[in-house]
Protein backbone atom coordinates (compact mmCIF):
# COMPACT_ATOMS: atom_id res chain seq x y z
CA UNK A 1 0.00 0.00 0.00
CA UNK A 2 1.01 3.38 -0.81
CA UNK A 3 0.03 6.97 -0.56
CA UNK A 4 0.93 9.45 -2.91
CA UNK A 5 0.39 13.23 -4.16
CA UNK A 6 -0.83 14.54 -7.84
CA UNK A 7 0.03 18.12 -8.05
CA UNK A 8 -1.92 19.55 -11.30
CA UNK A 9 -2.70 22.51 -12.50
CA UNK A 10 -5.65 24.17 -14.75
CA UNK A 11 -6.34 25.30 -18.18
CA UNK A 12 -8.24 28.20 -16.56
CA UNK A 13 -4.69 29.27 -14.69
CA UNK A 14 -2.91 28.87 -18.20
CA UNK A 15 -4.57 31.38 -19.76
CA UNK A 16 -2.86 33.76 -19.66
CA UNK A 17 -0.38 32.06 -17.88
CA UNK A 18 2.02 35.41 -16.81
CA UNK A 19 1.73 39.41 -17.45
CA UNK A 20 1.75 39.57 -20.64
CA UNK A 21 -1.81 38.63 -21.63
CA UNK A 22 -1.01 36.22 -24.10
CA UNK A 23 -3.40 33.22 -24.40
CA UNK A 24 -1.44 30.46 -25.46
CA UNK A 25 -2.13 27.55 -27.68
CA UNK A 26 -3.61 23.98 -26.19
CA UNK A 27 -0.58 22.17 -27.31
CA UNK A 28 1.87 24.49 -25.71
CA UNK A 29 0.31 24.39 -22.21
CA UNK A 30 0.17 20.99 -22.43
CA UNK A 31 3.57 20.54 -23.32
CA UNK A 32 4.54 23.51 -20.46
CA UNK A 33 2.69 21.47 -18.15
CA UNK A 34 4.05 18.07 -18.29
CA UNK A 35 7.66 19.29 -18.86
CA UNK A 36 7.21 21.18 -15.17
CA UNK A 37 6.40 17.55 -13.24
CA UNK A 38 2.31 18.26 -12.92
CA UNK A 39 0.62 15.09 -13.02
CA UNK A 40 -2.32 16.08 -14.28
CA UNK A 41 -4.94 19.52 -15.15
CA UNK A 42 -8.56 20.49 -14.51
CA UNK A 43 -10.47 21.40 -17.36
CA UNK A 44 -13.02 24.09 -16.21
CA UNK A 45 -16.38 23.72 -18.16
CA UNK A 46 -16.80 27.57 -16.58
CA UNK A 47 -14.09 28.54 -19.01
CA UNK A 48 -13.03 25.81 -21.43
CA UNK A 49 -15.74 24.41 -23.40
CA UNK A 50 -16.38 20.58 -23.70
CA UNK A 51 -15.47 20.41 -27.60
CA UNK A 52 -12.60 21.91 -26.69
CA UNK A 53 -11.65 19.62 -23.57
CA UNK A 54 -12.45 16.55 -25.84
CA UNK A 55 -9.61 17.85 -28.47
CA UNK A 56 -7.46 18.80 -25.05
CA UNK A 57 -7.75 15.47 -23.76
CA UNK A 58 -6.13 13.26 -26.18
CA UNK A 59 -2.60 15.80 -26.51
CA UNK A 60 -2.88 15.20 -22.26
CA UNK A 61 -2.84 11.48 -22.70
CA UNK A 62 -0.31 11.75 -24.95
CA UNK A 63 1.86 13.87 -22.58
CA UNK A 64 1.11 11.73 -19.83
CA UNK A 65 -1.10 13.79 -18.45
CA UNK A 66 -4.40 13.10 -16.25
CA UNK A 67 -7.48 15.15 -16.64
CA UNK A 68 -10.43 16.13 -14.16
CA UNK A 69 -13.32 17.94 -14.79
CA UNK A 70 -15.02 20.80 -13.09
CA UNK A 71 -18.48 21.29 -13.45
CA UNK A 72 -20.87 24.52 -13.02
CA UNK A 73 -24.58 22.78 -13.55
CA UNK A 74 -27.47 24.93 -14.18
CA UNK A 75 -29.85 22.09 -13.40
CA UNK A 76 -29.89 18.71 -11.36
CA UNK A 77 -29.47 16.66 -14.39
CA UNK A 78 -26.92 18.54 -16.64
CA UNK A 79 -24.26 17.08 -14.37
CA UNK A 80 -24.58 13.61 -16.18
CA UNK A 81 -23.25 14.19 -19.50
CA UNK A 82 -20.20 15.55 -17.15
CA UNK A 83 -20.12 12.71 -15.36
CA UNK A 84 -19.99 10.41 -18.33
CA UNK A 85 -17.69 12.23 -20.18
CA UNK A 86 -15.58 11.94 -17.04
CA UNK A 87 -15.48 8.50 -17.02
CA UNK A 88 -14.68 8.63 -20.65
CA UNK A 89 -12.19 10.47 -19.97
CA UNK A 90 -10.82 8.34 -17.17
CA UNK A 91 -10.80 10.77 -14.73
CA UNK A 92 -10.30 10.31 -10.71
CA UNK A 93 -13.61 12.33 -10.19
CA UNK A 94 -15.53 15.48 -10.95
CA UNK A 95 -15.14 18.67 -8.76
CA UNK A 96 -18.65 20.33 -8.74
CA UNK A 97 -19.36 23.93 -8.28
CA UNK A 98 -22.93 23.34 -8.77
CA UNK A 99 -25.41 26.47 -10.08
CA UNK A 100 -28.63 25.27 -8.51
CA UNK A 101 -28.89 27.18 -5.41
CA UNK A 102 -31.58 27.20 -2.87
CA UNK A 103 -31.65 29.67 -0.20
CA UNK A 104 -32.71 27.75 2.18
CA UNK A 105 -30.10 24.67 3.60
CA UNK A 106 -33.75 22.38 3.23
CA UNK A 107 -33.82 23.39 0.10
CA UNK A 108 -29.79 22.68 -0.83
CA UNK A 109 -30.37 19.03 0.33
CA UNK A 110 -32.38 16.96 -2.03
CA UNK A 111 -29.67 19.04 -4.46
CA UNK A 112 -26.95 17.48 -3.28
CA UNK A 113 -28.38 14.40 -2.51
CA UNK A 114 -29.48 14.22 -6.23
CA UNK A 115 -26.04 14.69 -7.30
CA UNK A 116 -24.86 11.94 -5.50
CA UNK A 117 -27.01 10.01 -5.82
CA UNK A 118 -26.37 10.71 -9.91
CA UNK A 119 -22.51 10.22 -9.21
CA UNK A 120 -23.20 6.40 -7.75
CA UNK A 121 -25.64 5.77 -10.76
CA UNK A 122 -22.37 6.63 -13.40
CA UNK A 123 -19.97 5.59 -11.51
CA UNK A 124 -18.10 8.64 -11.32
CA UNK A 125 -16.76 9.93 -7.77
CA UNK A 126 -18.17 13.88 -7.06
CA UNK A 127 -16.65 16.55 -4.93
CA UNK A 128 -18.59 19.66 -3.81
CA UNK A 129 -15.98 22.70 -4.80
CA UNK A 130 -16.00 25.23 -1.50
CA UNK A 131 -16.50 27.89 -3.91
CA UNK A 132 -18.23 31.30 -3.82
CA UNK A 133 -21.78 31.63 -6.10
CA UNK A 134 -22.30 28.43 -6.27
CA UNK A 135 -24.42 26.14 -3.78
CA UNK A 136 -21.37 25.68 -1.23
CA UNK A 137 -21.18 29.40 -1.73
CA UNK A 138 -21.76 30.59 2.72
CA UNK A 139 -19.60 28.21 4.83
CA UNK A 140 -22.15 28.17 7.46
CA UNK A 141 -24.68 26.48 5.22
CA UNK A 142 -21.84 24.51 3.98
CA UNK A 143 -21.42 23.07 7.60
CA UNK A 144 -25.12 22.35 7.73
CA UNK A 145 -25.08 20.35 4.25
CA UNK A 146 -22.12 18.08 6.07
CA UNK A 147 -24.05 17.41 9.08
CA UNK A 148 -27.02 16.79 7.67
CA UNK A 149 -25.38 14.27 4.61
CA UNK A 150 -22.69 12.23 5.93
CA UNK A 151 -21.45 11.14 2.70
CA UNK A 152 -20.94 14.74 1.08
CA UNK A 153 -17.38 14.96 -0.04
CA UNK A 154 -15.37 18.25 -0.65
CA UNK A 155 -12.64 19.99 -2.58
CA UNK A 156 -11.29 22.47 -0.17
CA UNK A 157 -10.34 25.58 -1.95
CA UNK A 158 -10.62 27.80 1.72
CA UNK A 159 -9.44 30.86 -0.55
CA UNK A 160 -13.37 31.42 -0.82
CA UNK A 161 -14.23 31.25 2.83
CA UNK A 162 -10.91 32.98 3.79
CA UNK A 163 -12.15 35.97 1.80
CA UNK A 164 -16.15 35.66 2.13
CA UNK A 165 -16.31 35.83 5.52
CA UNK A 166 -13.61 38.21 5.88
CA UNK A 167 -10.96 36.21 8.38
CA UNK A 168 -8.92 37.65 10.78
CA UNK A 169 -4.85 36.41 11.03
CA UNK A 170 -4.37 34.52 12.93
CA UNK A 171 -7.93 32.91 12.97
CA UNK A 172 -10.00 33.62 15.69
CA UNK A 173 -10.59 29.90 17.36
CA UNK A 174 -14.06 30.12 16.12
CA UNK A 175 -13.09 30.31 12.27
CA UNK A 176 -10.37 27.77 13.38
CA UNK A 177 -12.86 25.06 14.34
CA UNK A 178 -14.87 25.60 11.20
CA UNK A 179 -12.63 25.18 8.73
CA UNK A 180 -11.01 22.03 10.65
CA UNK A 181 -14.14 20.86 10.14
CA UNK A 182 -14.35 21.41 5.93
CA UNK A 183 -10.73 19.83 5.83
CA UNK A 184 -11.94 16.72 7.46
CA UNK A 185 -14.41 16.31 4.92
CA UNK A 186 -12.35 16.86 1.95
CA UNK A 187 -10.31 14.59 -0.26
CA UNK A 188 -9.05 17.40 -2.47
CA UNK A 189 -7.39 20.41 -2.19
CA UNK A 190 -7.16 23.63 -4.07
CA UNK A 191 -3.62 26.00 -3.96
CA UNK A 192 -3.83 29.60 -3.98
CA UNK A 193 -3.37 32.18 -0.90
CA UNK A 194 -6.04 34.55 -0.49
CA UNK A 195 -6.47 37.41 2.62
CA UNK A 196 -9.59 38.68 4.33
CA UNK A 197 -10.10 41.55 1.14
CA UNK A 198 -8.64 39.69 -1.86
CA UNK A 199 -8.91 36.06 -3.36
CA UNK A 200 -5.64 35.61 -4.73
CA UNK A 201 -2.53 37.42 -3.17
CA UNK A 202 0.93 37.29 -4.16
CA UNK A 203 3.05 34.90 -2.58
CA UNK A 204 6.50 37.07 -2.37
CA UNK A 205 5.12 40.27 -1.01
CA UNK A 206 6.10 40.78 2.84
CA UNK A 207 2.97 41.76 3.56
CA UNK A 208 1.25 38.92 2.59
CA UNK A 209 3.14 36.31 4.57
CA UNK A 210 1.10 35.50 7.07
CA UNK A 211 -1.57 34.77 4.89
CA UNK A 212 0.95 32.40 3.00
CA UNK A 213 1.58 30.85 6.48
CA UNK A 214 -2.27 30.27 7.26
CA UNK A 215 -2.71 28.36 3.61
CA UNK A 216 0.62 26.60 4.24
CA UNK A 217 -1.12 25.34 8.18
CA UNK A 218 -4.22 24.95 5.88
CA UNK A 219 -2.99 22.56 3.13
CA UNK A 220 -0.91 20.11 6.21
CA UNK A 221 -3.86 19.95 8.20
CA UNK A 222 -5.95 18.84 4.91
CA UNK A 223 -3.10 16.58 4.36
CA UNK A 224 -2.64 14.90 7.76
CA UNK A 225 -6.60 14.03 7.72
CA UNK A 226 -6.15 12.51 4.25
CA UNK A 227 -3.38 10.27 5.37
CA UNK A 228 -5.38 9.37 8.23
CA UNK A 229 -8.40 8.43 6.34
CA UNK A 230 -6.74 6.73 3.41
CA UNK A 231 -3.83 4.10 3.96
CA UNK A 232 -3.92 3.77 0.07
CA UNK A 233 -4.20 6.00 -2.77
CA UNK A 234 -3.28 9.39 -4.09
CA UNK A 235 -4.36 12.83 -3.19
CA UNK A 236 -4.70 15.31 -5.84
CA UNK A 237 -3.88 19.19 -5.11
CA UNK A 238 -4.61 21.72 -7.66
CA UNK A 239 -2.78 24.65 -8.45
CA UNK A 240 -5.09 26.68 -9.25
CA UNK A 241 -3.88 30.57 -9.70
CA UNK A 242 -6.39 32.32 -11.90
CA UNK A 243 -5.87 34.80 -14.53
CA UNK A 244 -7.35 38.65 -13.86
CA UNK A 245 -9.77 39.44 -11.77
CA UNK A 246 -7.99 37.16 -9.91
CA UNK A 247 -4.70 38.11 -10.35
CA UNK A 248 -4.76 41.79 -9.31
CA UNK A 249 -2.90 44.04 -11.86
CA UNK A 250 -1.39 47.56 -11.94
CA UNK A 251 -2.36 50.67 -13.41
CA UNK A 252 -1.48 49.20 -16.75
CA UNK A 253 -3.63 46.75 -16.54
CA UNK A 254 -0.57 43.94 -16.01
CA UNK A 255 -0.21 41.32 -13.52
CA UNK A 256 2.02 42.13 -10.58
CA UNK A 257 3.32 38.87 -10.15
CA UNK A 258 4.50 35.64 -12.32
CA UNK A 259 1.24 32.98 -11.79
CA UNK A 260 3.57 30.09 -13.33
CA UNK A 261 6.26 30.98 -11.45
CA UNK A 262 3.87 30.92 -8.34
CA UNK A 263 2.33 28.31 -9.21
CA UNK A 264 5.25 26.17 -9.24
CA UNK A 265 6.47 27.74 -5.43
CA UNK A 266 2.84 25.88 -4.16
CA UNK A 267 3.46 23.03 -5.96
CA UNK A 268 7.00 22.98 -4.55
CA UNK A 269 5.63 23.63 -1.18
CA UNK A 270 2.54 21.04 -1.13
CA UNK A 271 5.22 18.34 -2.00
CA UNK A 272 7.95 19.21 0.90
CA UNK A 273 4.39 19.07 3.43
CA UNK A 274 2.83 16.02 2.16
CA UNK A 275 6.75 14.19 2.52
CA UNK A 276 7.19 15.79 5.95
CA UNK A 277 3.99 14.13 6.96
CA UNK A 278 4.81 10.91 5.87
CA UNK A 279 8.17 10.53 7.33
CA UNK A 280 6.98 11.63 10.45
Amino acid sequence: MSQTLDVYTSMWAMQPHDQTGIKLPYEQVVEMVADAGYKGMALDFGFTPVEDAKRIQPMMAKAGLMPFLVDFPKTVEALRPTLKLAKDFGAPFVVVIGQVMPISVEGMIPVVRAWIEMSEQEGMPILFETHRDCITNDLFSTLSLLAAIPEMRLCADLSHYVTGREMACPLRPRDAEHMSRILARSDSFQGRVAGRGQIQLQLDFPQNQKWVEMFKAFWQEGFAGWQARNPDGTCVFLCELGPPDYAMTGPDGREMSNRWNEALVIKDWVEEIWEGLKSN
